[in-house]
This record gives structure tokens, sequence and C-alpha cells, in this order.
């Protein structure tokens, strides 16, 4: 949902520069006898060791401040304790906090973590070994494989270039590095490693990057990274302070090895709330790059993941924060939804020119137009009614099609005596809501005007919360799953805006809506000019293609005013060193940072999990609501274990080519940090679409786990049944999609199971191919799926790289024939409007839905195929989850083993779960030279089977084959 709108902007500066600062907006200060921050770190003294000990499952050391404190950003802390602990034979926990445990750390309760191993021999036998010296006080890690090796982690002053060094960043002051000792303050703590020149490094988002999924690390011409962990309310920006809606401070090194040719990867992950800034950064003339955190709170929690390959450390990550949540099976058809639709005709209209058109529809969306004054858990009484609305899921249930309404964070409050909201009345009463310093409500501002805002932390909250949803479905929305939006939490003002205000004035007119005079949506993508064209966003008019070079220029959305809140000395909401947000002041555009919590802690300490403790909870309620259920969630700000409860939309994104694109980037970014079910607003959010984008989308988005077309009030429809070459290509791509649903269903189960990533890097698979490491403009499908969509406009062709150099048969997905692929450079394939690349890697066997429907359900009750790409050697393996798509683990299920060799294919089932549709026909490419003499199916010889010699193609068809039997195909 669109969240800073330039009109909106201009409205609540209005409001923000019309009344006095409130006294809410101020934090606590030094006191006249404090010295202010030196916010000089060269000064500081670091730690040095007192005494240690070791511990069953590692060592436990003393430190104390080796020198007069600096001051640096806050206060120092004399003492500090050092944990090591070896929890499993691939991860390694050092935790470094204050002996003293004033500080903020993440409760038990929010985020449990997997303890490990309570085995003492993991000292001498683990991967990982911990290493240190006494004064002053430093760290480094390395593998026990390669104690000669470069550390994987190294904190040691040597390790690192002189200081003091200018700023690395031009124009950025606060990229100078003016030395890297341990700093452990009250509100600024820094711990600085060094990284191999030029280092691999992917992850810590969430973030859009001009550089790529490969970070930028400041060589190659880049100039290093700085990724700010501040949940904010922002549409997608590029590269701007590198911060996004979610936080994420886990990343992934791959280094190679030019001498052996071989890489391994390992993992870096920093468990804390606290807002921070994490530099990827190469002094100039240095022999190293490194990374730098710089944190204003919390303590310096690590976890090491050993790896070795790309996959293992995602595994890893996955074992300790969570697995993440299993995903109904309806959840991977298309979803539709748009900011607009302005009542239930309207919503149900899409539905029925959907299926008009054929092109599949498995859930309907409502934006914020389905509220009543835009209030969460209510239905308009005029555009929505309770009864219509209850008629309408009622023929999408029948339809075997499913409903999902949005949730905002922010909850109104009453305007006046007459005014009626029970979920505000009932909150109120259970006392969930954030408050000021001084116990007194915390009212923010967002769409339906002053809001509060529910406290996680407060006892009685996920009780209301599961009771609003039960409320709201039993009235009017009987939904199948939900949309939580706004979750950063976003507010629009600064402050308690709403302490000491006129309520009755508060709503935000809709006049400030998109499409409205002063904000019409006039954008459109690259290389289409509307004030030539006119607004259809077709590919021709009249005969003539409409692409050129003179494009609209990309919308600059305007900040907002940082108020005039007084900011004297250190306080909770200006901490002295001043984090990259790109809105500035950290309340801005978000709860004040001194909003208090039903546990005392501060919003400063705990802001970047709101979005998480709003998704634990629901999905909690929605298995209340719905037992035994999965439940299924689609929200915006995430934090680490969020994949435990809920899937990721990119945000609000814009339709520009530029911004499809980055979208696989977004979608890989986010298989690392454990919440795989994830996808873009397809055709874009912001701005008007074009048919040539929307065509290309639709079809790159099929291969993406989430798969939802959604735009803004008031821009070009985007439905893909608006344009013929869109519907066409919307079909082909959802009938592909839909007929690998036992392969995505089976990636998923692994994912939850195990924590493997469904899409993947190139390099993830082939991990020893230098040439892919920086690859995101194509990515896998599991490991058998190689996917090269368009990202360019007017264009009929497009490159791509075939991993494997040159050990590995690709096979194009529609035709079966092999690629004549370059070896490590790109290959230029044929790629006309409406059609993506997809090719078949060898070795890899999938079960394939035959008859795929329109429905999920209807495909999932019809007929089986099976398709095997064997390797020149006949080799190849696949396994198959199965159960009954919905209902919660531990269920009933099967998995079927699927092994070839020469001439030989043998399905196995392995389960409780019986598997109702029958095996119909089987593919097998790669099958042999020459015409079989015989076909034998279950000892029986079989007539009915055809062989292309071109393809190499076995094709054996009108069987009937029970699934839950053992089968064995052979030919000769």
């Amino acid at each position: 949902m669109l969240a800073i709108l330039f009109a909106v902007s201009l409205f609540l500066r209005v409001i923000a520069l019309a009344r006095e600062a409130s006294k809410f907006e101020q934090g606590r200060s030094f006191s006249e006898n404090d010295i202010g921050p030196s916010m000089n770190v060269s000064l500081c003294p670091g730690y040095t060791v007192a005494p240690q000990e070791e511990t069953r499952r590692g060592l436990v050391i003393q430190l104390t401040l080796a020198g007069a404190a600096c001051q640096a950003f806050g206060r120092d802390i004399d003492n500090l304790t050092v944990e090591v602990g070896y929890e499993t034979t691939m991860r390694l926990h050092v935790n470094i906090y204050d002996t003293e445990k004033r500080q903020f750390t993440i409760p038990t309760d929010v985020i449990e973590l997997s303890p490990g191993d309570d085995d003492p021999t993991l000292k001498t036998r683990s991967d990982l070994e911990f290493h240190h010296e006494s004064n002053p006080f430093a760290f480094w890690i390395t593998r026990r494989s390669e104690p000669d090796a470069k550390p994987l982690f190294d904190t040691r002053l040597e390790s690192l270039p002189p200081t003091p060094i200018p700023a690395v960043v031009p124009d950025d002051n606060r990229t100078a590095l003016d030395g890297f000792p341990l700093v452990f303050e009250d509100q600024y703590l820094q711990l600085t490693s060094a990284l191999p020149i030029d280092a691999n490094v992917y992850g810590l988002g969430e973030v859009l990057a001009s550089s790529g999924f490969r970070r930028d690390i400041g060589t190659s011409g880049g100039v290093g990274t700085v990724q700010t962990m501040w949940a904010r309310d922002s549409p997608d920006p590029i590269d701007e302070n590198m911060h996004n809606y979610g936080s994420h401070p886990i990343y992934l090194e791959h280094r190679y090895d030019e001498n052996t040719r071989r890489s391994k990867s390992h993992g870096v992950f920093h468990f804390g709330a606290a807002g921070s800034d994490i530099l990827l950064l190469t002094p100039p003339s240095s022999p190293v790059s490194l990374i730098q955190y710089r944190l204003v709170g919390g303590t310096l929690d690590f976890y090491f993941f050993s790896g070795p390959s790309p996959q293992k450390v995602i595994e890893q990550y996955g074992e300790l924060v969570g697995r993440p949540t299993w995903q109904p099976a309806w959840g991977f058809g298309f979803h539709l939804c748009r900011w607009g639709y302005g009542d239930v005709n309207e919503t149900r209209e899409q539905v029925v020119r959907m299926r008009e058109a054929n092109i599949p529809l498995e859930v309907m969306w409502n934006d914020i137009d389905l509220y009543h004054a835009l209030r969460d858990f209510t239905t308009d009484p005029g555009s929505f009614p309770a009864d219509q609305m209850k008629g309408f899921i009622g023929e999408l249930t029948a339809n075997h099609q499913h409903y999902i309404p949005i949730l905002d964070a922010a909850v109104a409050i009453l305007v006046n005596t007459s005014d009626v909201y029970d979920p505000y009345t009932r909150g109120s009463e259970l006392d969930v809501w954030m408050r000021n310093p001084d116990g007194s409500p915390y009212f923010g501002q967002v769409w339906p005007g002053y809001t509060v805002f529910p406290d996680w932390f407060a006892s009685n909250t996920s009780a209301f919360w599961t009771e609003a949803l039960s409320n709201w479905s039993h009235a009017a929305v009987d939904f199948s799953g939900l949309w939580l939006d706004m979750n950063e939490p976003s507010s629009f003002c600064i402050g308690s805006c709403g302490t000491g205000a006129n309520l009755t004035a508060a709503t935000i007119p809709t006049m400030f809506f998109p499409g409205t005079p002063g904000n019409l949506v006039t954008d459109y993508p690259e290389g289409y000019n509307a004030s030539i064209w006119g607004p259809s966003g077709n590919i021709t008019i009249n005969g003539t293609l409409t692409f050129g070079n003179l494009s609209s220029p990309s919308r600059v959305y305007s900040r907002r005013a940082l108020g005039a809140a007084a900011e004297p000395g250190v306080n909770i909401n200006s901490p002295p060193y001043a984090l990259h947000n790109a809105d500035g002041f950290l309340s801005t555009h978000t709860v004040s940072t001194n909003a208090t919590h039903a546990s005392g802690v501060v919003e400063l300490d705990v802001h970047n999990m709101w979005g998480l403790m709003e998704e634990k909870a629901t999905h909690l309620g929605l298995l209340e609501l719905h037992p035994g259920k999965r439940p299924f969630l689609i929200s915006r700000s995430t934090f680490p274990s969020s994949g435990r409860w809920t899937g990721h939309w990119l945000g609000d994104n814009i339709s520009k080519w530029r911004y499809m694109y980055l979208s696989i980037q977004g979608v890989l970014q986010f298989q690392l940090f454990q919440i795989p079910f994830v996808g873009a607003d397809t055709c874009g959010f912001q701005g008007n679409t074009d048919e040539e984008l929307c065509n290309r989308w639709m079809q790159l988005s099929a291969f993406t786990p989430f798969y939802r077309n959604h735009n803004v009030r008031s821009a070009l429809s985007q439905e893909p049944y608006r344009w013929d070459s869109v519907a066409n290509a919307s079909r082909t791509a959802i009938s592909v999609r839909y007929s690998l649903l036992p392969y995505w269903y089976t990636l998923f189960a692994n994912a939850s199971l195990h924590g493997s990533p469904p899409i993947r890097a190139l390099f993830f698979e082939f991990p020893d191919e230098p040439e892919l490491f920086s690859v995101d403009r194509q990515f896998l499908v599991g490991r058998d799926l190689l996917v090269t969509p368009v990202l360019n406009p007017n264009v009929s062709t497009v490159d791509g790289i075939f991993p494997g150099q040159g050990r590995v048969i690709w096979r194009d997905w529609y035709t079966h024939r092999v690629v004549d692929a370059a070896i490590s450079e790109n290959t230029t394939l044929d790629a006309p409007l409406g059609h993506i690349n997809v090719h078949i890697r060898d070795g890899s066997a999938f079960l394939l839905h035959d008859r795929p429907s329109y429905t999920i359900e209807e495909t999932r009750q019809g007929p089986f195929a099976l398709l095997v790409a064997q390797a020149a050697d006949g080799y190849a393996f696949g396994t198959v989850y199965l159960d009954d798509g919905e209902s919660v683990p531990p269920t009933a299920n099967t998995t079927l083993t699927i092994s070839a060799r020469k001439g030989a294919i043998a399905i196995r089932a392995l389960g409780d779960f019986t598997v109702g549709p029958r095996l119909s026909r089987v593919t097998v490419l790669g099958a042999a030279k020459t015409s079989p003499a015989e076909v034998v199916v279950n000892g029986e010889p079989d007539t009915s089977w055809v062989f292309d010699r071109d393809t190499e193609r076995l094709v054996v068809s009108g069987l009937s084959l029970d699934l839950n039997l053992p089968i064995n195909i052979l030919w000769e």
C-alpha cells in the first residue's frame, strides 16, 4: 500500500507546523554533570581480558575497559562478558554483552532460538574455532580444517588497515574510519572485521541495491555499502541509505580459492533488534575490505555458520531462527488485487472477467477500499455491505477460490461521543495500546486519522487481536488468509501528535489519494511516452510501435519535515550516533522511539521487531480461528524468524523495467533470510504499467513463489485480461506454473523441513564457477529449472549463461531440445513477446500435473505426468512430497522417490498419505540415441509409446498407474 505520497506529505507537514511540539517528542538527555559525547572512537581504549574459564560448551571471558572512558557516542560500559559456545558442528556462538545485563536483548518469548547440542566434544570437533588475544581483546574465527587460511571473521587491529581513514564514501563524513577498537557504550557499539579484498557478500537487507544481489564492497568501481537496519515505510527506494521495510543482519560470504578452484561459504548473523549501520567498505590502498557494525543499543551477539556450501549456510541459519511456515497448496495460485476496487461489485467483476478470459485466478484480494472510514476490521456498509461480502466470498469458496483482505497496523480511535468502533473500545478495555512515557496513550496518525498501535508486549494483546479477527471473520469477511501492511509500523506524523489535538479533525482527506487533482498518476515505464501515445500503454497504436527513448522521469517523493522537537544532548529519539536513516529523524514516518511498551522497554530498542510480533500474533490467531489449517499471511515488515509465521511481498514497487529486474534480487535475498515465500507486485504498483512490461512481468512472476498482480489507485488497469498479448502470456505461464505445482510444493516442504531455499542464485548450485557470482538476471527454481527472463523493453532475444562449464546438458522446457550453449559465457536466446526461457537441468525428474486446470484444487484432482531428463550416463533423480495441501504438520504425507539409469525408471512411495490421482504419462529426455525395441511397464509390454530421435525423447502415454505402488519402466 502506497504510504508516501507527495500530497499527503504536504498535508501532514501543514499539520505538523501548525501545532507546538509535543512533550512526548522529547527524550532523556545528559545531565548537567555529564560530559557530552566526543564523537570520536579513536580515543576509545578497547578492552582487556580479566578472568576467563572453560565451560561445558565453550568459554567465558570477562573484559574490563582498558583505559579512560572515551564516551564517543554514549557512556562506556566498564565490564563486559564474552560467552563462546560451540552449539553444533557447524555453528559457533559468540555473545559479547554488558556483565550487569542492563542492555536490551530480545526476549525468548519473542524469538526462541535453537539452543544447539549439549555436547562438550564439540569444542574439539566443531568445524569452526574461536581464537582471541587479550590486550586489547580481539577475536577471530577459523575453520578447523583450514587453520592456515584467512579467518572467516577477524577483529584484530593488525588485520585491519591503519587509521584514521577519511570518508570512504564521497560526501558522507560518517564513513570516515577513526579507529577500530571494540566500543561498547549504552548508545553506541562498534565492532569491525577484516574481509578478503573484493569479498563476495550477499544478504544484509531488506534492500534494493543497484549493485545487485552481490553487495557493493567498495571495489571494482563501487563505493561500498552502508546498510541501515531501521524498518521504515518507504516505497522501494534504490540505494537510499540501503534500507527498507525489514531488517535482516545476516550475510553469506562466498570465498573462491584460485589455486584449488574450489569455493566455500560461511554465514555471520548478528542477533539484535537495535537500529544499526553495517558498513561494507574498502579503504583506498587497503589490502583488505572490511565490515563494521555500528549499533545504537543492545549487545554484540553473533552466530557463525560454517556452510560450507551456500545452501548449507542458509539451512544452518534456518535451524537457528526457525524454518519457514508450511504454505497451503492454494497459496501457489495466481492472486489479484488493486488499491481502487471501489465496491464489492467491481471486485466481483474481476473474478468474472478473469474466468471469461480463461486466466486462472486462485485468490481475490481487497485493499483499504474495503474498510468503513479506513478502519481495520470493518467493511464499508455502502460499498462492501456485510451480506454482499458474505455472498461474494461464498461464491469464491464454491468455485475453489479464496479471498484475502488487507489489515493495517494502526487502529483508529473514537473521534466523538457518538462514535462506535469496537476494536478500539475493546483494546482500551484490555489495555493493549502503546503509550507515552507518562503512561498516556500514544496517538499516531495513519489513513483513518489519529490512531493507536497494539503493544505486542502487553499480556492481553494477542487475545485481543484473535478476538478482533474472529469477530471480523464471522461478521462479514470469511477470509482465507490475511495481508499485513504498514507494520514497520508506519505513522504519518512525528511523535504522539494526537495528544491534546482536536481528534475530530484528524482524518486524512481522500482528495489526497492517487488520482485526485494534484496527485495524478502520470508515470509510465521506460520507453513509453504518454504525451505522444496517450494513456493506453499499448505496444502498438494504429500499427505503430510505441516504444521510444523519451520516457518520463521517475517520480521523486519529497521528504516530510522533521518537526520542531528539541534534541539536546543524548536522548532516546536521537541517539548521538546518527544512523543513516534516509528519513533523517528516526521517528519520521513511524512510531516515535520513546513510545513505551508494557514491559517498560522503549520503541528505540524494539522498533525493528514490531512487524514480526504482529505476524506471530496473527498466525497464532488464524490457527485458533481455523484449527488444523495452515495460516496464510503476507506481510511487509519482517525480521529474523518472520518466516516461521508469514510470507512477504517486496513492497510498493514502481512500474518500471528496472524494478522488474530488482525483484529478482529481492526474491533471492529472502531465501537467505528464511522467508522464501516472496514475490513482487507484478506489473508494478506505483505509476502506470504498459502492455509490454506487464506481459514480461506476468511471465517472470510465474516462476517466483508468491504470484500477485497489484497496482495503485487510479493508475492504468493492469489485470492480465486487459491486453490480448498479456492474457496469452499469462495463460501460458500459469499453465506451466500449475503443472509444476508438485515441484513447487516439494521445494517448500524441504524449506519447512530443512530450511533449503526454493529459489537459488546460480552459484548456489554451481559454487565453483566465479562467472556466476554476480549473476542476478537469471535464477534457478530448485536445482533443476533455469529461468532467463526478458528484463529490457523492445527486444526479442535475451542473453543468459548456462551453468556447468559445459558439463551439464540443458534442455528447453517447451521443445525439449538440447541447448547449444557457450561455456562460461552468455548465450543469446530467442525471446519473442509472450515467451520466457526456461531450461531443464540434466539428471532431474519432475512429477507434473498433466492437466493444469483453473484452480489449484481442480488441478490437484487431475492426473499426474512424469518428466525425466537423463544425464549422459542415464542418471536422474527426484523426490516429491505429497499431502492434503492444507493441514498443519505433522499430518499424513508420502514421499515419492524417482530414480533413473540407462533404460530404466523406478518410482517408490514411502508414507501414510494415499495418493489419489494416477500417473497417466511418462516423458524421458535423453532416453536413447535410437528408438527402443520395446518398452515394459511393471513387467508388461506397452505399445502406447512414441520416440523422437531429434530430442531423444521417449513418451509413454495412456497409462493409469497407482503411485502408491512400486512402478518400474524399462526400455531397450
